[in-house]
């Protein structure tokens, strides 16, 4: 099957390229490195020529509301209408636990994304949404956005899953029937994402002042309550854990980005 990634050059989008690729199917990566603008369309057409499926794990590095509703959704609706087109069977994307309880800016821009999918795929392409929670890998990107001796990580409850397993599930997904709101993945612990900054820190021999932040206002205390927390228990739940996965990174070929080199 050919199947399209959009956001295949990123974190979760290049787990999902090896999964596919292991499984016998053909990704095409849809990035702007590859001459494809999901916001524009530029190269989209040609790209996605004889594409099954999509995988959507598109992201903008932004926390501001007005821009990620911008791109989620210019580019979740240019996705739809080119699947439409070309003759997509299943539309596959990656969301967030708890978007609505927490309401960050970037949240604001996945809940567009989801809107757009529901109303503009229904009976043109049949969809699926998976909301997952954050990765073992979140704590990391935190601590290398700001360089120097002092690390700042927001106060929060998740229950982290590994993004390889995220990978895993969206093409066990996009090779199965569509489902709509699939039930939400999380990871097998609840953790304190500052507990987990600092185990990440030790991890990596970096002697840097770790300060808990708490975000303002009803999203900061929605995410120190639990707001991203799966809700129920029905879901499915990734099996490694978060020092697991740090064990794993440092004890592999991960050893340089854990260590931040």
């Amino acid at each position: 099957m050919r199947v399209a990634v959009a956001g295949g050059t990123g974190l979760v989008g290049r787990y999902v390229v090896q999964e596919l690729t292991a499984a016998g199917h053909e990704p095409v990566v849809l990035a702007r490195s590859r001459g494809v603008d999901l916001v524009t369309g530029a190269g989209l057409d040609s790209a996605m020529a004889g594409v099954e499926a999509v995988v959507d794990v598109s992201n903008l590095d932004t926390t501001r509301a007005r821009a990620a509703i911008a791109f989620f959704e210019s580019a979740g609706r240019r996705l739809l209408d080119t699947g439409s087109r070309v003759g997509v069977r299943h539309h596959v994307v990656l969301s967030i636990v708890g978007l609505e309880r927490v309401g960050l800016g970037y949240y604001q821009g996945k809940l567009r994304q989801e809107e757009v999918v529901m109303k503009r795929a229904a009976g043109t392409v049949p969809w699926t949404v998976l909301r997952a929670t954050q990765f073992h890998e979140f704590p990391l990107q935190m601590l290398d956005r700001i360089p120097g001796p002092l690390a700042v990580m927001p106060r929060m409850r998740t229950q982290p899953v590994a993004a390889r397993e995220v990978a895993q599930h969206l093409v066990e997904l996009v090779l199965g029937p569509p489902l709509g709101m699939a039930p939400e993945l999380a990871g097998p612990r609840v953790e304190e994402m500052v507990d987990m900054g600092r185990r990440l820190l030790r991890a990596r021999g970096q002697r840097r002042l770790l300060l808990p932040v708490k975000m303002p206002g009803k999203v900061g205390t929605a995410m120190v309550e639990g707001g991203n927390l799966p809700t129920g228990s029905a879901g499915p739940r990734g099996r490694q854990t978060f020092d697991e996965w740090l064990n794993q990174q440092a004890a592999g070929q991960g050893r340089k980005e854990v260590r931040g080199e």
